[in-house]
């Protein structure tokens, strides 16, 4: 099945900060009741749409691998719903019911998956096509908040320097935030997927032609009567960009 995604927001840049995941690290804070990064509290400010910090991300979204929740491989049919709405949606003039119905399918979507880029997104085009400002932009922050931290775990254009993700789904709405249309990913060993570029970007540092996402949390909660296929396929559909300063 073919997936769609609206993305292409201009996301703040980065202030040259990094941190590829380090698991022991990430284990200490999310338990350590004590810890700024414990994760009980971490999730309850990003469900109350607080202001978070890059460190406050990458805790929270690397640390949800431990979480009984996480699920990587678990069906979700509301994003499967929120991408066919996305099909036939009128980005041009939103209707004010169908907006409310994309909230509360990604609402139902983030149940499953709570950092999922897409869902993220959509609210916020949903809620500031209804002209609500501050969850438009509490949105925006914990989209871009997302991506970064993907985007920082690694260089992501050679095997051994991957970006680092949850979901394959996430790899996608990345490379499709920055600007890039992806062909069909490949899995590329038992840790890391390929994702090439339709059309390969020259850049000062050469021209890169894909990119690298380590996919080993998903591959470590995987069940034994699951296996991956070598290649799979997203089509995307993209929003005009929109830009906060």
């Amino acid at each position: 099945m073919k997936r769609y995604i609206i993305a292409a927001l201009l996301l703040l840049p980065l202030a040259g900060w990094s941190k590829v995941p380090d698991e022991e690290d990430i284990l200490n804070n999310i338990m350590n009741i004590s810890s700024p990064y414990y994760y009980t509290g971490l999730m309850m400010r990003y469900n109350n749409l607080e202001k978070l910090s890059e460190e406050d991300y990458h805790y929270l979204y690397y640390g949800y691998a431990y979480q009984d929740e996480y699920k990587p491989l678990a069906s979700n049919p509301a994003i499967e719903r929120l991408y066919e709405t996305l099909m036939r949606l009128d980005t041009s003039s939103p209707d004010p019911e169908e907006m409310r119905y994309v909230i509360s399918m990604c609402e139902e979507a983030l149940k499953s998956d709570p950092f999922n880029p897409t869902a993220l997104n959509m609210l916020v085009f949903a809620y500031g096509a209804l002209g609500d400002k501050e969850k438009e932009e509490a949105y925006f922050r914990h989209l871009n908040g997302i991506l970064e931290t993907i985007k920082s775990s690694g260089d992501g254009r050679n095997e051994k320097d991957p970006m680092h993700i949850l979901m394959f789904s996430h790899a996608v709405d990345v490379v499709s935030s920055m600007g890039y249309a992806g062909k069909r990913a490949e899995i590329v060993s038992r840790n890391v997927e390929y994702i090439p570029l339709e059309q390969p970007k020259k850049t000062p540092d050469g021209k890169i032609r894909g990119f690298y996402f380590d996919y080993s949390r998903i591959y470590r909660n995987k069940p034994d009567d699951v296996t991956f296929k070598k290649k799979r396929t997203w089509q995307f559909n993209n929003l005009k960009p929109r830009e906060y300063k």
